[in-house]
């Protein structure tokens, strides 16, 4: 029987002025095994998407998916899962401007994605990525946030790949010492940047007062910032 991927909604307000999708991690555990909703690296995004809903104020509709299969492999990507979800939200809202929020292979499957049509914002957290992934973001918005202490996804890796990115549109990279993969430790901070950041990308004017410090730097011009 064939996988299909599933979109969980977090937040669906009555007029969205934009749509926010989260991609959750997770290795692969065989060939084409199929995602539990149980699985820790699904469950970890669920106050990630919470935070997204929080700072999209009642105008941002915000969806979980859930992909297909675990892992990343030759026959069938994440990637293919998040086109999949984009037509989804398109035939529910219409062409409204989307973000992409992902951690680990989620993450590496929101800046492979993001070229897609509609999205504008692209948010990766401690993305796991090969050095030679690239792709052209012109005139999206991209921020990547990854912990110093990350053994699973090296910073190293990311740092390249998003400087790559960045011959192309402008990046953020925020660092999170201490920070490790799963996003346990200092997991408000993780999910606090990828929320301010995708809220202001499809919102615009965000009240200045309410963006932390590290996601306001990056907002006026600073690529790289240790938090």
């Amino acid at each position: 029987m064939q996988a299909q991927p599933r979109l969980l909604p977090v937040r669906e307000p009555e007029l969205p002025t934009g749509v926010v999708l989260v991609l959750h991690g997770g290795a692969s555990r065989g060939q084409q095994m199929m995602v539990s909703p149980t699985q820790l690296s699904v469950v970890r995004m669920i106050p990630t998407a919470k935070r997204v809903a929080r700072e999209g104020r009642g105008k941002l509709a915000v969806y979980r998916v859930l992909n297909s299969y675990r892992g990343w492999d030759t026959q069938h990507t994440p990637v293919a899962d998040v086109e999949w979800a984009l037509g989804q939200v398109r035939e529910r809202h219409g062409e409204l401007p989307v973000g992409l929020v992902g951690h680990s292979l989620g993450g590496r499957a929101a800046l492979l994605a993001g070229d897609q049509r509609g999205v504008e914002s692209v948010v990766a957290l401690n993305p796991w990525v090969y050095p030679d992934d690239s792709v052209d973001l012109s005139g999206r918005r991209v921020l990547v946030v990854h912990g110093t202490a990350d053994r699973i996804a090296l910073p190293q890796r990311a740092e390249l790949v998003a400087r790559r990115i960045a011959r192309t549109t402008e990046v953020g990279f925020i660092k999170i010492p201490g920070g490790k993969h799963a996003m346990l430790r200092r997991g408000r901070a993780f999910d606090g940047y990828a929320a301010e950041f995708t809220a202001v990308s499809l919102l615009g004017h965000v009240p200045r007062g309410s963006v932390s410090d590290p996601v306001m730097r990056v907002l006026d011009g600073e690529d790289w910032v240790t938090a």
